[in-house]
Protein backbone atom coordinates (compact mmCIF):
# COMPACT_ATOMS: atom_id res chain seq x y z
CA UNK A 1 0.00 0.00 0.00
CA UNK A 2 1.32 3.10 -1.38
CA UNK A 3 2.46 6.04 1.15
CA UNK A 4 0.67 9.35 0.29
CA UNK A 5 1.66 12.98 1.62
CA UNK A 6 -0.93 15.29 3.94
CA UNK A 7 -0.48 18.64 3.77
CA UNK A 8 -2.96 19.01 6.86
CA UNK A 9 -0.31 17.09 9.00
CA UNK A 10 0.64 19.16 12.02
CA UNK A 11 4.27 20.88 12.88
CA UNK A 12 6.55 17.59 14.25
CA UNK A 13 6.92 19.85 17.67
CA UNK A 14 3.46 18.99 18.36
CA UNK A 15 4.56 15.68 20.01
CA UNK A 16 6.69 17.07 22.62
CA UNK A 17 5.75 15.50 25.77
CA UNK A 18 3.98 18.44 27.69
CA UNK A 19 3.25 18.30 31.83
CA UNK A 20 -0.18 16.98 31.41
CA UNK A 21 1.65 14.11 29.99
CA UNK A 22 0.63 10.81 31.82
CA UNK A 23 4.00 9.08 31.82
CA UNK A 24 7.22 10.19 31.17
CA UNK A 25 8.85 9.59 28.16
CA UNK A 26 12.24 9.14 29.51
CA UNK A 27 10.77 5.98 31.48
CA UNK A 28 8.04 4.30 28.87
CA UNK A 29 9.34 3.56 25.92
CA UNK A 30 6.02 3.48 23.27
CA UNK A 31 6.58 1.78 19.62
CA UNK A 32 3.23 2.88 17.44
CA UNK A 33 2.92 -0.57 14.90
CA UNK A 34 0.87 0.68 11.74
CA UNK A 35 -0.29 -1.29 8.78
CA UNK A 36 -3.57 -1.73 6.44
CA UNK A 37 -5.77 -4.72 7.94
CA UNK A 38 -4.24 -7.84 7.56
CA UNK A 39 -0.58 -6.81 7.70
CA UNK A 40 0.52 -9.07 10.40
CA UNK A 41 0.60 -6.45 13.04
CA UNK A 42 -0.63 -8.85 15.71
CA UNK A 43 1.73 -11.61 14.03
CA UNK A 44 4.73 -9.44 14.50
CA UNK A 45 3.64 -7.93 17.66
CA UNK A 46 3.56 -11.56 19.38
CA UNK A 47 7.64 -12.13 18.40
CA UNK A 48 8.11 -9.19 19.51
CA UNK A 49 6.67 -9.56 23.18
CA UNK A 50 8.77 -13.10 23.36
CA UNK A 51 11.59 -11.85 22.61
CA UNK A 52 12.22 -8.28 23.77
CA UNK A 53 9.78 -8.47 26.88
CA UNK A 54 6.95 -5.37 25.49
CA UNK A 55 4.02 -5.03 26.51
CA UNK A 56 1.52 -5.20 23.92
CA UNK A 57 -2.06 -2.88 23.72
CA UNK A 58 -3.96 -3.88 20.48
CA UNK A 59 -6.25 -0.39 19.97
CA UNK A 60 -8.54 -3.14 18.27
CA UNK A 61 -8.43 -5.62 21.16
CA UNK A 62 -9.26 -3.04 23.57
CA UNK A 63 -12.32 -1.89 21.76
CA UNK A 64 -13.56 -5.41 21.33
CA UNK A 65 -13.40 -6.33 24.58
CA UNK A 66 -14.74 -3.29 25.57
CA UNK A 67 -18.10 -3.82 23.65
CA UNK A 68 -18.49 -7.01 25.51
CA UNK A 69 -18.09 -5.74 29.01
CA UNK A 70 -20.94 -5.94 31.20
CA UNK A 71 -21.97 -2.45 32.02
CA UNK A 72 -20.09 -0.59 29.30
CA UNK A 73 -21.85 2.79 28.58
CA UNK A 74 -19.53 2.21 25.01
CA UNK A 75 -20.59 -1.15 24.49
CA UNK A 76 -23.59 -0.88 21.54
CA UNK A 77 -21.47 2.42 19.84
CA UNK A 78 -17.90 0.73 19.90
CA UNK A 79 -19.90 -2.51 18.41
CA UNK A 80 -21.53 -0.46 15.29
CA UNK A 81 -18.86 1.85 14.22
CA UNK A 82 -16.58 -1.41 14.43
CA UNK A 83 -19.31 -3.55 12.08
CA UNK A 84 -19.05 -0.46 9.62
CA UNK A 85 -15.00 0.21 9.58
CA UNK A 86 -15.58 3.41 10.98
CA UNK A 87 -13.40 5.26 13.30
CA UNK A 88 -14.74 4.47 16.96
CA UNK A 89 -14.17 8.22 18.79
CA UNK A 90 -10.91 8.78 19.78
CA UNK A 91 -11.33 9.86 23.57
CA UNK A 92 -13.00 6.63 24.24
CA UNK A 93 -10.06 4.31 22.78
CA UNK A 94 -7.07 6.96 23.72
CA UNK A 95 -8.37 5.98 27.72
CA UNK A 96 -8.53 2.06 27.17
CA UNK A 97 -5.09 2.92 25.53
CA UNK A 98 -3.98 4.71 28.55
CA UNK A 99 -5.88 2.85 31.18
CA UNK A 100 -4.19 -0.64 30.06
CA UNK A 101 -0.96 1.45 30.23
CA UNK A 102 -1.49 1.84 33.69
CA UNK A 103 -2.37 -1.30 34.63
CA UNK A 104 0.42 -2.86 33.32
CA UNK A 105 2.92 -0.41 34.77
CA UNK A 106 1.09 -1.06 38.05
CA UNK A 107 1.89 -5.06 37.64
CA UNK A 108 5.36 -4.44 37.06
CA UNK A 109 5.81 -2.48 39.78
CA UNK A 110 4.09 -4.88 42.36
CA UNK A 111 6.13 -7.89 40.39
CA UNK A 112 9.60 -5.73 41.43
CA UNK A 113 8.62 -4.75 44.37
CA UNK A 114 8.35 -8.83 45.38
CA UNK A 115 11.54 -9.76 43.77
CA UNK A 116 13.47 -7.07 45.89
CA UNK A 117 12.63 -3.58 47.52
CA UNK A 118 15.42 -2.39 45.82
CA UNK A 119 15.15 -3.48 42.35
CA UNK A 120 14.67 -1.15 39.61
CA UNK A 121 11.54 -1.08 37.87
CA UNK A 122 12.71 -1.47 34.13
CA UNK A 123 11.72 0.99 31.47
CA UNK A 124 8.39 -0.13 30.16
CA UNK A 125 8.10 -1.37 26.29
CA UNK A 126 4.79 -0.76 25.29
CA UNK A 127 3.93 -1.77 21.16
CA UNK A 128 0.61 -0.27 20.57
CA UNK A 129 -1.04 -2.11 17.09
CA UNK A 130 -4.02 -0.34 15.19
CA UNK A 131 -3.28 3.24 16.48
CA UNK A 132 -3.38 6.29 16.02
CA UNK A 133 -5.47 5.50 13.22
CA UNK A 134 -6.24 8.92 12.28
CA UNK A 135 -4.58 12.68 12.63
CA UNK A 136 -6.49 14.07 16.16
CA UNK A 137 -5.58 10.47 17.31
CA UNK A 138 -1.77 11.12 17.19
CA UNK A 139 -1.58 14.60 18.58
CA UNK A 140 -4.05 13.82 21.67
CA UNK A 141 -1.80 10.37 22.14
CA UNK A 142 1.93 12.27 22.12
CA UNK A 143 0.22 15.06 24.38
CA UNK A 144 -2.37 13.13 27.12
CA UNK A 145 -0.51 10.12 27.15
CA UNK A 146 3.13 9.89 25.90
CA UNK A 147 4.64 10.81 22.55
CA UNK A 148 5.99 7.21 20.78
CA UNK A 149 9.54 6.36 19.96
CA UNK A 150 9.58 4.56 16.72
CA UNK A 151 6.42 3.55 13.94
CA UNK A 152 6.58 0.62 12.64
CA UNK A 153 4.45 0.86 9.30
CA UNK A 154 3.85 -2.50 7.60
CA UNK A 155 3.36 -2.08 3.91
CA UNK A 156 1.54 -5.03 1.76
CA UNK A 157 -0.28 -4.58 -1.80
CA UNK A 158 -4.17 -4.26 -1.21
CA UNK A 159 -4.82 -7.42 -2.81
CA UNK A 160 -2.38 -9.10 -0.54
CA UNK A 161 -4.31 -8.07 2.54
CA UNK A 162 -7.90 -8.58 1.07
CA UNK A 163 -6.81 -13.07 0.56
CA UNK A 164 -5.29 -13.05 4.22
CA UNK A 165 -8.18 -11.43 5.96
CA UNK A 166 -10.88 -13.23 3.89
CA UNK A 167 -9.04 -16.58 5.13
CA UNK A 168 -9.14 -15.46 8.69
CA UNK A 169 -12.71 -14.44 8.69
CA UNK A 170 -13.32 -18.23 7.86
CA UNK A 171 -12.37 -19.14 11.82
CA UNK A 172 -11.47 -15.97 13.46
CA UNK A 173 -15.50 -15.31 14.34
CA UNK A 174 -15.04 -11.40 13.31
CA UNK A 175 -18.25 -9.41 12.68
CA UNK A 176 -15.83 -7.41 9.91
CA UNK A 177 -13.57 -10.26 8.05
CA UNK A 178 -16.04 -10.32 5.42
CA UNK A 179 -15.80 -8.72 1.69
CA UNK A 180 -17.94 -5.66 2.26
CA UNK A 181 -16.43 -4.68 6.02
CA UNK A 182 -13.06 -4.94 4.73
CA UNK A 183 -13.35 -3.03 1.58
CA UNK A 184 -14.85 0.04 3.78
CA UNK A 185 -11.63 -0.58 6.49
CA UNK A 186 -9.42 -0.30 3.27
CA UNK A 187 -11.08 2.80 2.49
CA UNK A 188 -10.92 4.43 5.91
CA UNK A 189 -7.11 3.39 6.00
CA UNK A 190 -6.21 5.11 3.19
CA UNK A 191 -8.23 8.23 3.70
CA UNK A 192 -7.15 8.79 7.40
CA UNK A 193 -3.98 6.75 8.60
CA UNK A 194 -2.45 7.51 5.58
CA UNK A 195 -2.18 11.11 6.90
CA UNK A 196 -0.74 9.83 10.37
CA UNK A 197 2.40 7.78 8.48
CA UNK A 198 3.42 10.57 6.45
CA UNK A 199 2.82 13.42 9.73
CA UNK A 200 5.56 10.79 11.71
CA UNK A 201 7.85 10.38 8.54
CA UNK A 202 8.20 14.04 8.99
CA UNK A 203 9.76 13.62 12.55
CA UNK A 204 11.82 10.74 10.95
CA UNK A 205 10.44 8.41 13.08
CA UNK A 206 8.86 6.08 10.88
CA UNK A 207 10.28 2.65 9.52
CA UNK A 208 8.88 1.04 6.61
CA UNK A 209 8.38 -3.10 6.88
CA UNK A 210 7.14 -5.10 3.67
CA UNK A 211 5.09 -7.25 5.17
CA UNK A 212 4.17 -9.07 2.08
CA UNK A 213 7.58 -11.43 2.89
CA UNK A 214 7.65 -14.14 4.98
CA UNK A 215 6.65 -13.60 8.47
CA UNK A 216 10.41 -14.57 9.56
CA UNK A 217 11.92 -12.34 7.17
CA UNK A 218 9.46 -9.52 8.54
CA UNK A 219 10.48 -10.06 11.97
CA UNK A 220 14.44 -9.86 10.83
CA UNK A 221 13.40 -6.67 9.37
CA UNK A 222 11.75 -5.17 12.59
CA UNK A 223 14.65 -6.30 14.53
CA UNK A 224 17.16 -4.11 12.07
CA UNK A 225 14.38 -0.94 12.42
CA UNK A 226 14.13 -1.23 15.98
CA UNK A 227 17.77 -1.61 17.16
CA UNK A 228 18.62 2.38 17.37
CA UNK A 229 15.79 2.61 20.17
CA UNK A 230 16.72 -0.96 21.96
CA UNK A 231 20.50 -0.17 22.98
Amino acid sequence: MPAVTSSTAASPSSSHATSSSAFDPKEVTVIFVLGGPGAGKGTQCARLVEKHGFVHLSAGDLLRAEQDREGSEFGEMIKTYIKEGQIVPMEVTIKLLENAMRAAMSSQAGEAKEASATTAIPARRFLIDGFPRQMDQAIKFDESVCPSKLVLFLVCPEETLLQRLLERGKTSGRADDNRESITKRFRTFVETSMPVVDYYRQQGKVVDIDSSKTIEEVTADIEKGIAPIMA
